[in-house]
């Protein structure tokens, strides 16, 4: 992983990716990248402050779908690894980890998000949450045995972005996202 700890904010990527793997190089390894070196499509699926599921919607000219494929669960926090899919073929088009503050969401909202059925964007939208979405960093990755067996493509390298969601003004969601231009 090539960082500046000195750069480092919240979310960082090392305490997002050792959530759920003690090695980051199993999913890949990252170099973190100014959002303007970031080529053409990835710059626009990863280099704004809206959701990801909206972008990767558009973009892919399909809803998607979450699945969920590993989470834990702390007193304070709810994370989740996972893959997005298009609905149209099943394909996977973006990978994520997910941590969730979990006192930032209440009632109908956390039963939605812990039914793990619909993607958190998704969720935030339709409940109109008051959201901020704040990108944080670009990352250039060379992909590890993980994201080879998560795409359906095989590549040399992919690009991924961490993010902050805030609600009602308090960090609430951290994010690392992963995308692929097409499945």
């Amino acid at each position: 992983m090539t960082t500046n700890r000195a750069n480092w904010t919240h979310p960082d990527l090392q305490s997002l990716t050792q959530l759920f793997f003690e090695d980051v190089s199993r999913l890949g390894e990252f170099t973190e990248i100014p959002v303007e070196q970031v080529p053409s499509p990835y710059r626009e699926l990863l280099g704004h402050t809206y959701h990801m599921t909206v972008t990767v919607e558009n973009h892919h000219d399909s809803p998607v779908n979450v699945e969920v494929l590993e989470k834990k669960t702390t007193a304070n926090h709810y994370s989740r690894k996972i893959l997005l899919r298009r609905q149209s073929d099943n394909q996977v088009v973006q990978f994520g980890i997910v941590r969730l503050t979990k006192s930032a969401f209440s009632g109908e909202v956390w039963r939605k998000i812990e039914s793990e059925q619909v993607p958190l964007g998704r969720v935030l939208i339709e409940h109109d949450v008051m959201r901020n979405v704040k990108l944080m960093s670009t990352w250039k990755i060379q992909p590890g045995p993980e994201l080879i067996n998560t795409f359906p493509n095989k590549f040399d390298v992919c690009y991924g972005r961490t993010a902050l969601i805030y609600t009602n003004s308090i960090p609430a969601v951290e994010l690392l996202e992963i995308v692929v231009d097409d499945a």
